[in-house]
């Protein structure tokens, strides 16, 4: 089974593969397949609740999901996304981290805010940050650390979160080259989202690469199939037979 400091180690080794699930079943298929880290993303609010944003999730919500993953996954690590206003002092985070874990999860993803990772830390919970774009907070979705000013926050950011006993760090929508400074300067794994091809890992929505959302198209998705299409198809398929009467034939009845 992988653990913290298994991806930990996996640094300049090998790379660190991670895709969000919300169910049992896909977290299953993905834990069978050899995924490294299954995140039960706040993204859920979007892709599973039909939301426009992930700031409607509750901690509710990321309980019953990550139970769900948890239920299907036996080798991969569970990290559970920590939803806006669940973590804004060290008294609530502890609590609500501490429901996460015991739901399922093996770690909690927190965005920005070292301090706070800091303390789960010594409190015994193990802590993935991410900085760059983090949507909890973002008010345009736009690539972050672009100019040298804000490029030297992200890179001091990272420093902290390094310090604050993070045991890896999700890098969203940053520019390659500083990407690539960023994972040179800190001991603990980068995983990347759209931030380009020199990160330790990669993470991706498991929605968009099975072509089941279609409200957002981020330059950095990759669409590996189109599962929203067959979907479609075969509820057409099943809509016509039944309409002209071809299902349920003798094969699928009863006598």
């Amino acid at each position: 089974m992988k653990t913290p400091n298994k991806i930990k180690s996996m640094k300049g080794k090998e790379k660190i593969t991670m895709l969000t699930a919300y169910d049992c079943f896909t977290a299953k298929a993905m834990d069978d397949t050899g995924i490294d880290i299954i995140l039960v993303g706040d993204s859920l609010g979007m892709v599973i609740l039909g939301y426009e944003n992930t700031l409607s999730v509750t901690v509710d919500d990321i309980i019953r999901h990550t139970g769900a993953v948890a239920r299907g996954t036996e080798n991969a690590l569970i990290v559970a996304d920590m939803p806006v206003n669940s973590y804004n002092d060290n008294e609530i985070a502890i609590l609500n981290s501490e429901a996460f874990i015991k739901s399922g999860a093996h770690a909690v993803k927190i965005e920005n805010k070292p301090e706070i990772a800091k303390f789960l830390v010594e409190n015994k919970i193990e802590v993935m940050g991410h900085i760059g774009l983090t949507p909890q907070t973002a008010t345009e979705f736009k690539v972050q650390g672009k100019d040298e000013e804000t490029a030297k926050k992200l890179i001091e950011l990272a420093k902290k979160c390094e310090e604050a006993g993070c045991f890896s760090l999700v890098l969203e929508c940053v520019p390659v080259d500083l990407a690539k400074k960023i994972t040179g300067s800190i001991s603990i794994p980068t995983i990347g989202i759209g931030a380009g091809p020199f990160c330790d890992g990669q993470v991706l929505v498991s929605n968009d690469i099975l072509g089941l959302y279609d409200k957002l198209s981020p330059k950095f998705v990759k669409r590996y199939a189109d599962l929203g299409s067959d979907m479609k198809s075969a509820f057409k398929s099943y809509i016509k037979e039944v309409k002209e009467k071809k299902f349920p034939d003798d094969d699928h009845s009863f006598h």
